[in-house]
């Protein structure tokens, strides 16, 4: 796992660096006066971010080609790259959102349930803020920008620890985003940024017990490791993505090469990106020459079973060969298994719906699956037997986000199945409790 960022800003006013305990601990008084605060006075600090961010462009761009210098020199690689670059447009994304979560509605104190008890009292379940969120990512500097607006506009102060790779970026977006909230009225220590102590670092946030409400980490199976290894604080984990797509039988073959194209291409880097292709056997001699050119066109690599590799007139056992436009490297039972986050795609046949479910069951990490199929009872057997927290019918993974479901932004996707599951949003933020008023009220 890389190790973190650089410089802590924990209040508005740069201050000496911290340690993990005291930052927490400030974040925990942050916390009380947080769940406290108005709608209004949260949405004015969400604003007062967006604009700080837009005021502060070239600060940012600054930092960010520090880190983008460091990538290519230590050759981290096009995809990582790629979520590690900023530009205009990027910061101007990432203003917006902010503003669209100021945008969404509160979800503190919300009501959840609400009733009469038959001795008269009422009884109301209400949404509260969790208190404080630690949210540990890798080499996104969008997300320093999007936890803290999702954690702020819920009631929740959040420590953030973001990876060597971004630090330069994260370190000034902590900075703006810190100064802005608490110009606008927010609590200082609201937002915090802790860096610079590698493993032992992380896993002191891990067990700040009596002031951390919740880690979230946005990474891969390296960073879910080390924290599975050393967490006594709640986790819910937004890990790895290894994400199918299904071409049933059924299929419209231009809707499934749209699709297929779109999962896999337009952004490989991130966790929603198809990572394995899987073709029913009665389309594989009409699909994999088309969606195999088509990959190949992307400067995608293919790595396929055998059964794939005849489909399309190969030999199965050669290590690498050009077919249909593209080149394939034959498949080993890891490639399945594997979080490429590059243009990399498995493939392979199955015999039907079945033999579909097995393999995700078996290799899928939880996130997204999609089906492309015009047959209603194969969408259903597969709505019902995927167990990943989104499934799609004819439509690419790609949509798993919370902007793209109406969130405003995520701090990540939940795999696991707590309150939590599928992108993490304002209301994943929060918890309940249980509001009970009387008139004297005595238990006989």
């Amino acid at each position: 796992m890389a190790t973190a960022a650089t410089a802590d800003t924990t209040t508005a006013t740069p201050a000496p660096a911290s340690t993990v305990a005291a930052t927490c601990a400030a974040a925990k008084r942050a916390a009380r006066a947080l769940a406290q605060c108005d709608t209004a006075v949260k949405d004015r600090a969400l604003a007062a971010i967006a604009g700080a961010l837009r005021d502060r462009i070239p600060q940012i761009l600054a930092a960010n080609a520090l880190d983008m210098q460091a990538g290519e020199r230590g050759e981290i690689g096009d995809a990582l790259l790629d979520r590690l670059r900023l530009d205009e447009g990027r910061i101007e994304a990432i203003a917006r959102a902010v503003e669209e979560i100021a945008a969404l509605p509160d979800p503190v104190g919300e009501l959840i349930d609400g009733r009469r008890l038959p001795n008269g009292l009422d009884l109301r379940k209400v949404r509260v803020p969790l208190g404080v969120v630690a949210v540990v990512y890798e080499a996104r500097p969008n997300v320093t920008v999007d936890a803290a607006a999702l954690a702020l506009k819920s009631g929740n102060a959040i420590v953030l620890r973001g990876s060597s790779m971004a630090s330069n970026s994260n370190s000034v977006l902590a900075e703006i985003v810190s100064e802005a909230a608490v110009g606008a009225g927010l609590p200082e220590g609201c937002v915090s940024l802790v860096a610079g102590g590698g493993r032992e670092e992380l896993a002191e946030i891990a067990t700040q017990t009596g002031t951390v409400d919740l880690i979230i980490p946005r990474g891969g199976e390296g960073l879910k490791a080390a924290l599975q290894a050393v967490a006594t604080v709640p986790v819910i984990y937004a890990a790895s993505g290894n994400c199918h797509i299904y071409v049933d039988a059924g299929a419209d073959l231009e809707q499934a090469l749209a699709i297929v194209l779109n999962a896999k291409v337009q952004r490989p880097g991130v966790c929603n990106a198809a990572e394995t292709l899987l073709v029913h056997e009665r389309l594989a001699d009409e699909f994999l020459p088309l969606v195999l050119e088509g990959l190949g066109d992307a400067g995608v690599l293919i790595r396929a079973d055998g059964d794939s590799i005849e489909r399309v007139g190969g030999d199965p056992a050669a290590a690498s060969q050009q077919l249909a436009g593209a080149v394939v490297e034959p498949a080993s039972d890891e490639d399945f298994a594997t979080e490429y986050l590059a243009p990399i795609i498995a493939v392979a046949i199955v015999s039907g719906l079945e033999q579909a479910l097995e393999h995700i069951a078996r290799h899928g990490s939880g996130h997204s699956e999609a089906i492309v199929t015009r047959d209603a009872s194969a969408a259903a057997a597969f709505r019902l037997g995927v167990d990943a927290a989104c499934v799609y019918v004819n439509a690419s993974t790609r949509f798993t986000d919370g902007g793209e479901f109406g969130m405003g932004a995520e701090i990540g996707n939940s795999t696991q199945k707590l309150h939590a599951r599928g992108p993490i949003g304002l209301r994943e933020l929060c918890t309940f409790k249980y509001i009970v008023e009387g008139d004297g009220h005595v238990r006989s």
